[in-house]
């Protein structure tokens, strides 16, 4: 494996074909339900090295799917609940895992049927709470989300 200078970098490089491999962060989804006492529903992760901590539930979008479509398919799988989405809440380059550099989107969502539980085993336990204090998160940017929103809150924006 050869390199080759593309974009101010060095990157790997064939040097029999010439294919220059440009890493690309994958995308997640998360989406931001409240209830009426503007509480966050949020998940304690069932596995790997976060298990114990919580989120806001999310997921990776899938090759050739829309990311909106991704948000409410992996917000059914894990919560039991089916939401439609509203606007965009945030935005984020995800650098806490080196290994696995990710894009996140934040959704607003309403419910708008389903049963909440823990559907498809990645979280053990969902609750509602208040986004000014949230127990241990399992993701930097989650807890930078939660305080935008308690900051919003606090505003009456």
């Amino acid at each position: 494996m050869g390199a080759a200078e593309r974009g101010g970098r060095r990157r790997p490089a064939c040097p029999a074909c010439g294919l220059v491999y440009f890493a690309s962060p994958a995308v997640g989804v998360a989406v931001i339900v409240e209830d009426e006492r503007g509480r966050v529903l949020l998940g304690r992760r069932a596995r790997g090295r976060h298990a114990g901590r919580w989120c806001i539930p999310c997921g990776y979008v899938e090759w050739g799917e829309d990311v909106r479509q991704a948000a409410v398919r992996e917000f059914a799988e894990e919560t039991g609940l089916v939401v439609e989405l509203a606007e965009v809440a945030a935005v984020k380059s995800n650098f806490h895992d080196p290994e696995r550099l990710t894009v996140g989107i934040w959704f607003r969502g309403r419910v708008r049927g389903g049963t909440l539980r823990p559907a498809d085993g990645e979280l053990t336990e969902l609750r509602y709470v208040d986004p000014a204090r949230p127990p241990q998160l399992a993701f930097p940017t989650d807890a930078e989300v939660l305080a935008e929103l308690a900051a919003r809150r606090t505003s009456g924006q």
